[in-house]
């Protein structure tokens, strides 16, 4: 098996891997990877990014659910103004076990209370409730947010999860407020701090006329 290299990111979830039904809460900071965003609109690389969530154990990986928060920069799309706010994200991933680990955990053996080692329920195969939601929550999306485990299942990588949801989340023209009135677009007046801003607008096409007009008018 290749080695593992642990980050920032590394989760240890070994003992919430051990079988289906178990419960892990994770409520930590973390840096924010890089590739979010741009200079225009993004995440820093290495801001801090606040997780709070738990991970479900399943038959064959994990489930998290929770909630990811980061500071987010950007530039108003109508008036270039600046923002700086906290971005929040609810987010749902599966975690699935490696092949190696699902072959270990379906060969069929028992454990000393008599539980199947297959899907760690009783000989009748009934879930718990618990069991059922995560289940259900995870055959919902378990194509679109995979993050494999590492090493055998022990970890969970935090980063890609990270940096997919928020590259997701960035809105593709920032606004300091919904109702920005934007820019000048004859002299680059701030509408937003002069709404009575205008200019006297000259109709062009009577241009002519209107200096044949004054003309005769001098030569009265």
């Amino acid at each position: 098996m290749a080695r593992v290299e642990y980050t920032d990111w590394t989760v240890p979830v070994a003992q919430v891997g051990s079988r289906p039904g178990q419960t892990m809460e994770l409520n930590k900071e973390f840096p924010a990877p890089s590739g979010i965003g741009d200079s225009y609109v993004g995440v820093t690389q290495g801001a801090p990014v606040q997780v709070d969530g738990r991970f479900d154990s399943i038959v064959d990986g994990l489930i998290f659910m929770g909630t990811l928060t980061a500071p987010m920069h950007a530039v108003c799309a109508r008036c270039d103004d600046t923002i700086d706010e906290d971005l929040h994200c609810q987010v749902t991933a599966f975690f699935p076990y490696e092949s190696g680990r699902l072959a270990e955990m379906n060969g069929g053996s028992r454990d000393g209370d008599g539980r199947d080692g297959r899907d760690g329920r009783g000989s009748k195969g009934r879930k718990s409730k618990k069991e059922q939601e995560v289940e259900i929550v995870a055959g919902e999306e378990e194509s679109e947010d995979l993050y494999p485990l590492l090493d055998n299942g022990a970890f969970a990588d935090m980063e890609a999860l990270i940096r997919d949801t928020f590259v997701d989340a960035l809105p593709l023209q920032p606004l300091c407020r919904p109702d920005c009135k934007g820019l000048c677009p004859q002299c680059g007046e701030d509408l937003n701090e002069n709404p009575e801003h205008h200019h006297e607008k000259v109709d062009t096409r009577f241009a002519g006329l209107a200096a044949l007009k004054a003309q005769l008018k001098a030569e009265e």
